[in-house]
């Protein structure tokens, strides 16, 4: 029994002399000399203001660790398990987060500039007053996420979904949303100049005072959202569904209205529709039709068909 203890004691000295020796401040490097397994021991892991710029942990579980205030620039932490992760002012320019799980994670005020998340899971994630900035978060699941104050500009959100998230004021201009879900999400005051927002899914969606000039949005579902003060002006909404918006003092000034169609909308005088409809829009009796039941046109229709698409049944 001493001898075993004996041993294990030695095996801890060994141990905590090899990090002394160790001219590195490299946590892979550390957790390797340590032996530690990164998919195990870094579990709620105190890492704070911990430089780990460029450090390679792929696959790691690194949930309810903490990471605020870290250097994690271009780290390699794609499929990492970050859930409930405390990285509060990390920075994250140009890491690799492909797949990871950041479920509940605090990321308010991190920097993710040009960060890669492609199908990454930020559930309910909070990413208030981070940076974000031309990060690729295409395909993720930004469900119920709180991106307030949040600045987006020229990202690449392309088939994320963000339903229920809160973007309310963020900055999206130039944006990638096509295919996007945003359902009954908050973009009140949200700046969307030039966003694309192709095909995107915005039904239910909160759009009052929200800045949408020149942005493209055509063979979107707009249905149910509010857009009460909202800037349109120059914007693509060819094709576009507007079932039972609201438009009041909202500016359509310049707007390309081919095909974009209306039905049961508040906001509109007779006036308005009789020069919309000179504009080539649609305006659809709904009466027989299931509020509930507005459909987009599919995603992966062309520009080209979306652009002469008249259904018969407007639910088709």
């Amino acid at each position: 029994m001493n001898n075993r203890i004996n041993k294990g004691s030695q095996e801890l000295k060994f141990l905590i002399q090899s990090l002394i020796e160790a001219q590195t401040d490299n946590l892979s490097e550390l957790v390797k000399i340590a032996g530690l397994n990164p998919v195990e021991d870094l579990v709620g892991a105190d890492l704070k203001s911990t430089e780990l710029r460029g450090i390679v942990l792929k696959g790691a579980n690194l949930s309810h660790a903490n990471l605020s205030y870290a250097n994690i620039r271009g780290a390699i932490l794609s499929h990492a398990n970050l859930s409930n992760a405390n990285l509060s002012n990390a920075i994250l320019q140009r890491a690799n987060l492909n797949g990871a799980d950041l479920s509940e994670a605090n990321l308010s005020q991190a920097n993710l500039r040009l960060s890669s998340l492609i199908c990454a899971i930020l559930l309910r994630a909070d990413l208030s007053n981070a940076d974000l900035r031309g990060a690729n978060l295409g395909g993720a699941d930004l469900s119920w996420v709180n991106l307030g104050g949040a600045n987006l500009g020229g990202a690449n959100l392309r088939g994320a979904s963000l339903n229920g998230a809160n973007l309310s004021g963020v900055n999206l201009i130039r944006a990638d949303l096509s295919q996007a879900n945003l359902i009954r999400c908050n973009l009140c005051l949200a700046d969307l100049i030039c966003a694309d927002l192709r095909a995107a899914n915005l039904g239910g969606a909160d759009l009052i005072g929200a800045d949408l000039s020149i942005a493209d949005l055509s063979g979107a579902n707009l249905s149910g959202a509010d857009l009460s003060e909202a800037n349109l002006s120059g914007a693509n909404l060819r094709g576009t569904l507007l079932y039972e918006v609201n438009l009041s003092d909202a500016n359509l000034r310049g707007a390309s209205l081919k095909k974009a169609r209306f039905g049961r909308n508040s906001g509109i005088s007779e006036e308005t529709k009789r020069d919309w409809s000179r504009r080539r829009a649609i305006f659809e009796d709904l009466s027989e039709l299931n509020q509930h039941a507005v459909a987009p046109l599919h995603p992966s229709m062309p520009d080209s068909m979306r652009e002469d698409y008249t259904p018969s049944n407007p639910m088709q």
